[in-house]
């Protein structure tokens, strides 16, 4: 399935159904008054977070949606039917900005959360309404209201606890299948990550699960539109921890930092609450380094504040330890 996270759209109520006019036309009753009834209300578009989507695939083709009319009034006081509502279902975590101001009018964070994003029109009165002492026979009925029309964006934030960020080819891909049931491309060569990827991962069947998130490798001058990850950044805005992903092998000796210190420049120029998450530092692929290189790499590390492990994901070694520590940090966050 293609990945879609930005769409715009546009939405448009359905018309109230207009008011109508007549006059009651029975045997025997000589003063028939008058009898009109009311228009239906249009059917209104909402929009509905949902767990079945998981893209905004479904608008990338279509983009106009339409509610349904209001139907008019009839004699004998019967009111026209309402125009149906018009239900677009989008993955949670979709926020919805208006077009033109950029303002954020709905951010859908949990499944079956609802938006009115056009109101249907009101319906029109019929001349039963307008009968006074001094006009009995009114002639003329209300006309249905207009309803609401809008272009929205739609954004679709994924909803995680815990985010993964590195450089391409640190190897998050295969951290996250190798710590949940995510499958996402795996190769030897860099941005093989395309797009966002989730996992639920589980420390013991006691423990409450918690989803991480890959997005794809940040190169310098992310920040500015270089390369693909920012443009998923948004995807681990709502993330509690992030976890940095950093390929041990490709150190140099020279500046074991200047990995982490290139991440943390691009999130801090993205969005600062992004570097001001906590954060754990992963060094992956020990397996390809001597132990007195890893030794030297995790005590330039361990100066930065941050907790810091040592794991081969390949190889499965110290992912234990990652899920453990990452399971004890959110649950102290849950307080």
């Amino acid at each position: 399935m293609k990945f879609i996270d930005e769409v715009k759209i546009r939405v448009a109520a359905g018309k109230g159904g207009n008011g109508c006019v007549s006059f009651r036309r029975e045997k025997y009753v000589p003063r028939g008054g008058p009898d009109g009834g009311d228009g239906g209300l249009g059917g209104s578009v909402i929009i509905e977070a949902t767990e079945r989507k998981h893209s905004l695939l479904d608008f990338r083709y279509r983009n106009i949606f339409a509610a349904s009319n209001g139907r008019g009034g009839e004699g004998q006081n019967r009111h026209g039917r309402s125009g149906e509502d018009m239900v677009l279902e989008v993955p949670v975590g979709t926020i919805a900005k208006d077009v033109e101001t950029g303002d954020i009018l709905a951010d859908l964070k949990e499944s079956g959360q609802r938006w009115t994003a056009a109101a249907g029109g009101r319906g029109g009165k019929g001349n039963a309404h307008f009968t006074s002492s001094t006009h009995r026979s009114p002639r003329f009925a209300q006309e249905g209201e207009a309803g609401e029309e809008r272009e929205l964006r739609l954004e679709l934030k994924l909803i995680a606890d815990v985010g993964l960020v590195g450089l391409p080819n640190a190897g998050k891909s295969t951290l996250i299948s190798a710590i949940s049931a995510a499958r996402p491309k795996i190769a030897d060569y860099p941005f093989t990550t395309l797009v966002p990827n989730l996992g639920v991962v589980r420390y013991h069947e006691d423990a409450p699960p918690f989803v991480v998130a890959d997005v794809p490798g940040l190169i310098k001058g992310a920040h500015e539109g270089v390369g693909l990850g920012v443009r998923f950044l948004k995807h681990i805005e709502r993330t509690r921890v992030l976890v940095h992903v950093i390929d041990i092998s490709a150190l140099s000796a020279d500046d074991f930092l200047e990995p982490f210190r290139q991440i943390e420049f691009e999130l801090s120029s993205y969005s600062q609450s992004l570097a001001e998450k906590p954060k754990i530092i992963v060094l992956n692929k020990i397996d390809l380094v001597p132990d007195d290189f890893t030794h030297a790499a995790a005590e330039h590390y361990k100066q930065l504040g941050f907790p810091v492990l040592l794991i081969s994901s390949l190889k499965k070694e110290g992912l234990r330890d990652l899920v453990r520590l990452l399971t004890s940090l959110l649950a102290d966050m849950e307080g």
